[in-house]
């Protein structure tokens, strides 16, 4: 087990899972939403939504398939991956995905 780059991250999805498929198999992408609370030096509780895009391949994929809809709890564990792409103005665009390695179904909805 590697800890040089691992995330846990527990959250609801904001978005129905997109499945992107290819010869040797598919690819899982949904967006996760994380949110924070905090009082602020005025005394007032803030509210902080983080959100991360999650990728999955493999059976990973398949059960987010399944079982993933949009507003479901779920608990992941993967690795940060930064990639760089050029859209299609050929403007070079960074991302940060969260590879998801492990799943667990949290809350119901």
């Amino acid at each position: 087990m590697s800890l040089r780059n691992k995330v846990t991250l527990i959250g609801r999805t904001g978005k129905e899972v997109e499945i992107v498929k290819f010869e040797n198999g598919k690819l899982a992408k949904v967006s996760l939403a994380t949110t924070d609370y905090y009082t602020n030096a005025l005394g007032e509780k803030v509210e902080e939504t983080q959100w991360h895009n999650l990728v999955a391949n493999g059976k990973l994929a398949d059960i987010m398939e399944k079982y993933v809809e949009k507003g479901k709890e779920i608990a992941v564990e993967g690795k940060i991956v930064y990639r760089t792409y050029d859209d299609k103005d050929g403007v070079k665009r960074y991302t940060t995905d969260i590879r998801v390695e492990e799943l667990v179904m949290v809350g119901s909805k």
